[in-house]
């Protein structure tokens, strides 16, 4: 989700074997969200001009940006609670019909605080959408090609946060069409819904998880998706007005935002492969920190050659999401079974909890400090994150040495 990102549910596990793949099922789920990923990367920028456009200053922008946030938090732990009664698959048709009536919303209902409470309806549904086709996907496989099934996942879901700048690109943010596109492209993931009605997953009852102790267990881990979330959701919403401002045009500022999701897509498979080399995935993740503080420095020398920017968004977007994949990674080698599973849980609220402050921390910082405000605030966010890491190496190392000496004493 803007979102939600693929992690691995562990809300369904098919019994080991020869369980087949249901393909129809996990294609379905995966189309639907592959959908409404459109909608999202064409919406986020198209929002942020429209209100650009009628006065609205940074700072508000990003604080009803900061609202999907705020959707999220409070969307994730009802989902289940919801689909059990419901059924996954009646759960995911309402919200379809919610998110799609709230997308085209925006066009007619003029008064900005409206837009709060239609953001908030927006991405709650946007949010069930995300848990549910995850665990849709998740249970359509056997254990042994679950990863392989959620990187695919991974994969299309970017192509489509890649395809809708550039869609927002071709048609503009005046008039009702921009918004009908969003509308009816979240609307067409009811199609595949319905080709696989008879194949939805039923949710069991899970154990309980202690949640707050696994937001702090591998802070390396979710300190990075935290920082991905504040740079994702700030940056969607707020690079077209940073654009806006520097000189590009509005067609500039989307396709360089396609760049952006054209290296998240094209580089998280080799990353992934790096990670499983490394010794310690902790000395990655300081390296992807220092790549986006170089990068976010970098953003106002960039501005008066739109190909250069546009090569270093591609390869500085796609170090930048290796937060999310690696830092999926190290929790995954910290934590095992029921332990995972309610980390997974901590992984989505931190992400979310970036998408709430990051969008705010950006619009702020542009309207204390011009455009390059915007520079400033990506980096402070890498800056932050890059102690922790540097913190945790040196706790990690002085553990190990400790560990060492005690066994040479015994």
């Amino acid at each position: 989700m803007p979102g939600l990102r693929p992690y691995p549910a562990e809300a369904s596990r098919p019994p080991d074997g020869a369980t087949p793949t249901d393909w129809l099922a996990a294609g379905a789920a995966i189309a639907s969200i592959t959908a409404v990923g459109i909608a999202l990367g064409l919406g986020l920028p198209l929002l942020s001009i429209v209100l650009e456009r009628r006065g609205i200053s940074a700072t508000l922008i990003g604080a009803n940006t900061a609202v999907a946030g705020i959707a999220s938090l409070i969307a994730a732990p009802l989902v289940t609670p919801i689909a059990r009664s419901l059924s996954v698959r009646l759960t995911m048709l309402c919200a379809i019909l919610l998110a799609g009536a709230s997308a085209l919303a925006f066009y007619y209902v003029t008064a900005f605080w409206l837009w709060f409470p239609l953001r908030l309806a927006l991405h709650f549904a946007i949010t069930v959408l995300f848990v549910l086709s995850e665990f849709w996907i998740s249970a359509a496989a056997p254990p042994h090609r679950r990863g392989f099934m959620l990187g695919i996942y991974a994969t299309v879901l970017s192509l489509g946060f890649a395809v809708g700048p550039l869609i927002f690109g071709v048609v503009g943010s005046t008039g009702v069409l921009p918004f009908a596109i969003g509308s009816g492209v979240i609307l067409f993931a009811a199609l595949p819904l319905f080709a696989a009605w008879s194949r939805q997953p039923h949710i069991e009852a899970g154990a309980s998880a202690a949640f707050w102790r696994h937001v702090l267990a591998v802070p390396t881990a979710t300190g990075a998706v935290l920082v991905f979330g504040a740079v994702e959701a700030g940056g969607f919403a707020l690079f077209p007005v940073f654009g806006g401002r520097v000189g590009f045009s509005e067609a500039g500022a989307a396709q360089l935002l396609t760049a952006v999701g054209l290296g998240n897509m094209l580089l998280q498979i080799p990353i992934g492969l790096v990670s499983d080399r490394v010794r310690d995935r902790r000395s990655l993740l300081a390296l992807f920190a220092v790549v986006g503080l170089v990068g976010a420095l970098c953003l106002p020398l960039l501005v008066e050659d739109w190909w250069l920017m546009a090569t270093v968004l591609f390869f500085w977007g796609g170090v930048v999401a290796g937060l999310y994949t690696v830092g999926l990674a190290h929790l995954g080698s910290r934590l095992s079974g029921t332990e995972l599973a309610s980390a997974n849980a901590a992984f989505v609220f931190c992400y979310s909890a970036g998408m709430l402050v990051g969008p705010q921390a950006m619009g702020g910082f542009m309207d204390g400090f011009g455009p390059n405000g915007f520079a400033y605030a990506l980096a402070l966010f890498f800056a932050l994150y890059l102690v922790l890491t540097i913190l945790r190496l040196g706790f990690g190392r002085r553990r190990a040495l400790g560990l060492q000496k005690r066994a040479r004493q015994d």
